[in-house]
């Protein structure tokens, strides 16, 4: 409850399969909806993969208006490959 797991990428790559439990907020829309983000919360944005800068970009924001925020060193890919908790769009 206090940790927010953010996917910045586009919002039909969320919707085709992402961490389960995460809040999309695509990079394009972050700024205008960082008031969806809860007070004193910890963020941890994730986007394509290690090389994706999305998920830095949205870190140097987010750090910006007082958030903690990281960087999950991989991205959804990753992830999922590891056999760890994603949503699919199949489920």
């Amino acid at each position: 409850g206090d940790v927010v797991v953010l996917d910045v990428r586009p919002g039909a790559e969320f919707a085709s399969g992402h961490i389960r439990g995460a809040v999309s907020i695509p990079i394009k829309e972050l700024q205008a909806r960082l008031g969806e983000i809860p007070d004193g919360a910890d963020v941890v944005a994730y986007c394509r993969g290690p090389y994706c800068v999305y998920a830095d970009d949205a870190v140097r924001i987010i750090r910006r208006r007082g958030y903690t925020a990281a960087r999950l060193e991989d991205g959804y890919p990753e992830w999922a490959r590891a056999g760890l908790p994603v949503r699919t769009a199949m489920q």
